[in-house]
């Protein structure tokens, strides 16, 4: 398996058009924003591409034109996939769980969302990075909300976040997590002390004026188990638009050193 430059990438929609707006806009997100990676059994003609971006991969084409060694690189990877890849991926990883998503777009008109006394609600600038950067709480791990970017700082910078602010302290952001041409897929993260005050739903209306600004169409993607997600999608004028099945990989089932993918 060979990771391909941006001149060598085929054709997105050939590859593509059957999978959720998620799945679409993680693609193009690796490719324009450069934080993710494509690879292909070949250069010329392939007949299986993988994207990775952060923690999720997608995979598509021909399974058998994949070795198993060669998926080492994806361990503890979110993997989307057609069935066809199952036994692919069942042969590489010592772990594969299943997880149920679900695919929610914008369709219902949002409400201006005020927030309460002494919050303030704004887009996150490059000079930002360092709050970002240091949201956290005990025992609450946020740093996924800008892997896809980076980083904070490339987060940050770019434009694509909100913020909720109280204190001079960051405690709820919304940002385009992986950013398309059509869609772009937001997450959201609120600590959890500050729960319960429509801060994210604040943070995420303010978010999807921008994206629809842009043109583009905000996507939500969350697993069928959170119900918070689920239900501040709702709120935020979200409807179900598709659902799928990911899995959760484990660790190669065999080493990896001296692996040549």
């Amino acid at each position: 398996m060979i990771e391909l430059s941006s001149r060598q990438l085929p054709d997105l929609n050939a590859w593509l058009a059957d999978g959720p707006p998620g799945a679409i806009a993680l693609a193009e997100h690796a490719l324009l924003t450069g934080t993710g990676h494509w690879w292909a059994d070949r250069a010329h003609d392939p007949r299986a591409v993988v994207v990775a971006c952060a923690d999720h991969v997608l995979f598509r084409g021909d399974p058998t034109a994949l070795a198993p060694l060669a998926l080492a690189r994806f361990a503890a990877h979110h993997a989307q996939a057609p069935a066809r890849f199952l036994p692919l991926l069942g042969s590489a990883f010592d772990l594969l769980v299943p997880w149920e998503r679900m695919v929610y777009l914008l369709r219902e008109p949002q409400a201006v969302v005020r927030p309460p006394r002494g919050v303030t609600v704004r887009r996150l600038v490059a000079q930002d990075a360092e709050v970002l950067g240091a949201l956290s709480a005990p025992g609450v791990d946020v740093s996924w909300v800008h892997a896809s970017w980076g980083g904070p700082v490339e987060l940050a910078a770019s434009g694509h976040c909100w913020g909720a602010f109280r204190d001079g302290g960051l405690v709820a952001v919304a940002c385009t997590y992986f950013r398309g041409t059509a869609y772009e897929d937001i997450a959201c993260v609120t600590l959890p002390a500050h729960r319960r005050q429509r801060l994210a739903l604040a943070c995420v209306t303010a978010l999807c004026r921008d994206i629809t600004a842009r043109g583009h169409l905000p996507s939500w993607t969350c697993s069928r188990d959170n119900r918070a997600s689920r239900l501040l999608a709702w709120t935020a004028g979200f409807r179900l638009a598709d659902e799928y099945v990911h899995y959760a990989v484990g660790q190669p089932v065999r080493p990896a050193v001296g692996l040549v993918g």
